[in-house]
C-alpha cells in the first residue's frame, strides 16, 4: 500500500490563516498598548528586536496569549540555554528569506527585501519565555509603569518627531487623510481627540499613508478608491506601519474608521493572496524606517542651526 505524502508546511499560508481568523472575530488585538518587560518589541534570544510580518504576528501572540516576556527563541536555543520548553506548547511561525548555499545564521527576515530575486522562504519555530522553565530572570524583565496620557496637551518626544520631519500639516475640520496631490496631510486639532496618544496614533497612519508619493518611496498599488483592491492594500501598510511607529514612539495604533466593509476589504486582499501579509508588513516597515529616520534627520539638523 502505498503510503500518503504529508502535506508540505506552508508558512505563508498559515500566518496568513491566523491573521484572517483574527480579522473575521473583529477584535484586532495589535490596537492595544503594547509595552512587555521594558519593551516596546518582540525580541529574539540575543535582544534583538524582530521587524516587519514577524514583528506583527509575534505582537499579535503576545496580546492574544498575554505573554510578559517579550523574548522569543527556537527550541534548540532554550535547549542550549540549559533549558526546556513547557510539554503542550504551542510554537508560533517565524519566517526569514534564504539565499543558495545560505544558512539560518545569515538568512535575511522575509520582510527586510521582499523584493530581492531569492529562491526560498523558511519557517522556524519559536517560543516565548513564558512557555519554558528555567531560563535566567534576564528574560523576564520587569515591566514599566505605563504612562498616564490625558487631557490634551501635546506629549513633547511625540511632537518632536512628527514637527522635524519634512511633510506639511494642515489642522483643520473633523477628518484625518492625506491629499497627495498637494501632499499635505490634514488633522483635526488635538484637542478633539480623547488621548493625546490617539491623536499621535492618527498622525502616524496619515504620515505613512505620504510615504507614498514618488519624492518618497514611490508606493503604488494602482488607482485607490473605497472599496476596490488598491485601496484597501494602501490601508493595511498604513495600518501596520502606525503598529511599528507606535511601538518606536509608546502608542497604540488606531484610526477612525473601521467598519466591516473596511475589514473585508482587508481580508479580501488576504484572502486572495497568501503572500500579501509579508508584502505590506515589508512596505510599513520600510514607511516607518523611512519615518523614523527623516525625523532623526531633522532633528540633528534643528540642533545644528540652533548651535
Amino acid at each position: 500500500m502505498k503510503r500518503l505524502r504529508k502535506p508540505k508546511f506552508d508558512p505563508a499560508a498559515c500566518i496568513t490563516n491566523e491573521l484572517i481568523a483574527i480579522i473575521e472575530r473583529g477584535t484586532l488585538p495589535w490596537r492595544k498598548p503594547w509595552r512587555v518587560g521594558g519593551a516596546n518589541q518582540p525580541l529574539r534570544v540575543n535582544g534583538e528586536p524582530y521587524s516587519g510580518v514577524n514583528n506583527f504576528m509575534l505582537t499579535m501572540r503576545t496580546l492574544t496569549c498575554g505573554y510578559m516576556s517579550p523574548y522569543w527563541m527556537t527550541m534548540k536555543q532554550a535547549n542550549d540555554l540549559g533549558a526546556r520548553v513547557i510539554k503542550g506548547s504551542k510554537s508560533s511561525v517565524v519566517v526569514y528569506y534564504g539565499t543558495t548555499g545560505g544558512s539560518e545564521d545569515d538568512a535575511t527576515d522575509a520582510e527586510v527585501h521582499p523584493q530581492k530575486a531569492i529562491p526560498f522562504m523558511k519557517s522556524y519555530r519559536v517560543f516565548n519565555a513564558e512557555q519554558i522553565d528555567g531560563l535566567e530572570d534576564r528574560f523576564f524583565p520587569k515591566p514599566v509603569e505605563e504612562e498616564q496620557c490625558t487631557g490634551s496637551a501635546p506629549i513633547p518626544h511625540m511632537e518632536a518627531f512628527f514637527d522635524a520631519i519634512d511633510i506639511d500639516v494642515v489642522h483643520t475640520g473633523r477628518e484625518a487623510y492625506y491629499m497627495q496631490t498637494v501632499d499635505k496631510v490634514y488633522m483635526p486639532e488635538l484637542a478633539l481627540f480623547e488621548t493625546p496618544h490617539k491623536f499621535y496614533a492618527i498622525k502616524a497612519h496619515e504620515f505613512s499613508h505620504a510615504t507614498k508619493a514618488r519624492h518618497r518611496l514611490n508606493r503604488d498599488y494602482g488607482h485607490a478608491r473605497f472599496g476596490n483592491t488598491a485601496y484597501a492594500r494602501e490601508e493595511l501598510t498604513a495600518e501596520l506601519s502606525s503598529v511599528f511607529i507606535g511601538q518606536h514612539l509608546g502608542f497604540a495604533p488606531y484610526t477612525m474608521e473601521m467598519s466591516a466593509a473596511y475589514l473585508d476589504n482587508w481580508l479580501r486582499v488576504l484572502k486572495s493572496d497568501k503572500r500579501a501579509i509579508f508584502k505590506h508588513a515589508a512596505d510599513a516597515q520600510k514607511a516607518c524606517d523611512y519615518l523614523i529616520a527623516a525625523s532623526e534627520r531633522g532633528q540633528r539638523g534643528a540642533l545644528e542651526a540652533a548651535a
